[in-house]
């Protein structure tokens, strides 16, 4: 029942620079210069007239920027943030979710070998399940990304992998996402889209507005960065490592592995 997303060359998507690459700037000024230049390292990564329409449509996301330079995560203690992210409240949801559906959680689990109360943690924590998915141009705000000087190496291959994702259908120049041009209900990256979405419902389209296939792909995002099914995933335990691959914050890393092993009861 669970499908692979179409496969891709990966590596190739993440290649971050060349000798050819889009000159990065600091503010709204040179966008539109760049624009231009990264169109035709896109057209030679692959996009297509559609991908590259989409590019040509963006404008600079002055908010995602702002976001960028005012993450907050980073600086909480675990119990503030715990405290302001609502841990209380995922977990209880959480526990209701499994047993509102336990075949579904069981299949996932099943498959990925990935525990149903990880991936019901990460669900609540990015999204309150599903009740806030963002709302922010995901082509502008991954593009602007990569333009920005700050991290261009690291949103550059997510850059192509956007506009790749409007080649096949699965984007669009309208859609909506989360500040950093994060994806449904999990908020993958456009890149993990193509490394690690799965078709979860069967119907050959991978949508992460879609529970379904947002569950299955975070559950074979955390299989295929190693989960070992059976392993512990606290802190100091082997697959606790694999949730850092989520999340770069440690604060975020623990919440996940407390609440998870809360809604695991």
């Amino acid at each position: 029942m669970l499908r692979m997303f179409k496969p891709a060359l990966i590596l190739s998507l993440l290649i971050s620079s060349s000798a050819m690459a889009a000159t990065c700037g600091n503010d709204a000024s040179g966008f539109a210069n760049w624009k231009a230049q990264f169109a035709q390292e896109a057209a030679n990564a692959g996009v297509g007239a559609r991908g590259l329409q989409a590019l040509a449509q963006t404008s600079y996301a002055s908010r995602t920027i702002s976001a960028d330079r005012n993450q907050k995560s980073f600086r909480y203690s675990l119990d503030d943030f715990m405290r302001i992210r609502g841990a209380p409240t995922i977990v209880a949801q959480g526990k209701r979710r499994i047993a509102g559906n336990p075949a579904f959680y069981a299949s996932i689990e099943n498959v990925f070998g990935v525990p149903a109360a990880v991936v019901v943690a990460i669900h609540g924590m990015e999204t309150g399940f599903g009740n806030f998915m963002g709302d922010a141009n995901v082509v502008s705000a991954i593009s602007t990304l990569a333009y920005d000087c700050r991290r261009s190496d690291f949103f550059t291959g997510h850059a192509i992998a956007a506009l790749k994702l409007v080649d096949q259908g699965s984007l669009s120049s309208n859609s909506i996402g989360a500040m950093h041009g994060e994806l449904g209900h999990t908020q993958f990256l456009p890149g993990n889209v193509i490394a690690y979405g799965y078709d979860g419902d069967g119907n050959g389209v991978v949508d992460l507005t879609n529970q379904t296939d947002a569950l299955a792909s975070t559950a074979n995002f955390l299989r295929q960065k190693g989960w070992r099914p059976g392993a512990g995933y606290q802190e100091g335990q082997p697959n606790f490592a694999v949730i850092e691959e989520w999340n770069a914050a440690g604060v975020y890393q623990k919440a996940i592995a407390i609440m998870a092993s809360q809604i695991e009861g």
